[in-house]
């Protein structure tokens, strides 16, 4: 068991260090998320009560597809390089492994998104009374995108141009977060109770840490067949 949560502190290690030294391509996601949100107003109207209203869903669908950019490179290059074979053919339990990539990804792509989301949600007129609810469930989504995000990569990174697929495949299991995320932030921006969506937003975090690891585990050993 040691063994295995020493593999795990390595491999999280590892890729933040990779990452670190390939700061440039870590701006992309961050970029598109910010431009996607500045275009709005520019696009539909400036006034605040039109931005007030589409606010939720406008954050929520930038942050997705923004995670969505970033997915690619989670097992790519170590697919390409051969270490996720190797992965694959150590004693420590992949799953584990998995969800240190995962995990990698996360604080390289989601913690950022959801420190840059209080500063668009002032620029789009959120009311402070939803700012609170926007933080709460990006802490709670993002790690989802992730966790399914994961699968669907592991199912595609031994495809050429697999990108279509993965997009085919993880935006319909993302749609319910957006629903409920969304939601909350509009319902709490209305001085309402949110206790259930978060509820559910928590509730599908602990479905995704249970059962993603497994599945992006055996995914990716299909994958590597």
């Amino acid at each position: 068991m040691f063994s295995d949560l020493f593999a795990f502190y390595t491999l999280l290690k590892r890729d933040l260090t990779l990452a670190y030294r390939h700061r440039a391509e870590l701006a992309n996601p961050l970029l598109f998320f910010v431009i996607v949100i500045s275009l709005f107003p520019l696009g539909i109207s400036p006034e605040a009560k039109i931005l007030t209203i589409i606010a939720p869903g406008i954050i929520w669908v930038a942050a997705l597809l923004a995670a969505m950019l970033s997915l690619d490179s989670l097992f790519r290059s170590d697919f390409e390089d051969g270490t996720l074979e190797q992965l694959a053919l150590t004693s420590h339990s992949l799953p584990l492994l998995v969800l240190a990539k995962v995990l990698a990804h996360w604080l390289l792509t989601g913690l950022p998104l959801l420190l840059l989301a209080p500063l668009l949600g002032v620029l789009l007129f959120l009311p402070q009374s939803a700012m609170l609810t926007l933080l709460i469930t990006l802490a709670l989504g993002t790690p989802i995108l992730s966790l399914i995000g994961a699968i669907g990569v592991a199912l595609t990174v031994g495809l050429r141009r697999g990108g279509v697929l993965l997009s085919l495949l993880v935006l319909p299991l993302y749609i319910p977060v957006l629903i409920f995320a969304a939601n909350a932030v509009n319902v709490a921006a209305d001085g309402l109770p949110v206790t259930g969506q978060l509820y559910f937003l928590g509730a599908l975090l602990s479905l995704s840490l249970t059962l993603s690891p497994l599945a992006t585990a055996a995914a990716l050993r299909i994958s590597l067949s």
